[in-house]
């Protein structure tokens, strides 16, 4: 689990970021190219320590295997409550 500050923020844009490509009608090849790039990025700025880019990975890399992340909600039916 992610406790820095900074580093929530990273997962979130990413995951956003992630989730906005597959939308978009990229898969999980260019996904993974995309966090492999991004988390690159993280180390050659040296902004973050580099344990927490390492745990930043790792949290990314469960988000991105996990399907259900990827997949659109069925629509739901209206009801009628009268």
């Amino acid at each position: 689990m992610l406790q820095d500050t900074q580093t929530i923020r990273c997962y979130q844009k990413l995951t956003d970021a992630l989730t906005e490509l597959w939308n978009r009608g990229y898969r999980f090849d260019d996904l993974r190219f995309y966090l492999d790039g991004y988390l690159a990025a993280l180390r050659h700025t040296h902004v973050m320590e580099p344990y927490l880019i390492h745990r930043l990975e790792e949290e990314s890399i469960r988000y991105l295997s996990d399907q259900s992340n990827f997949e659109l909600p069925a629509p739901q039916r209206e009801t009628d409550y009268r």
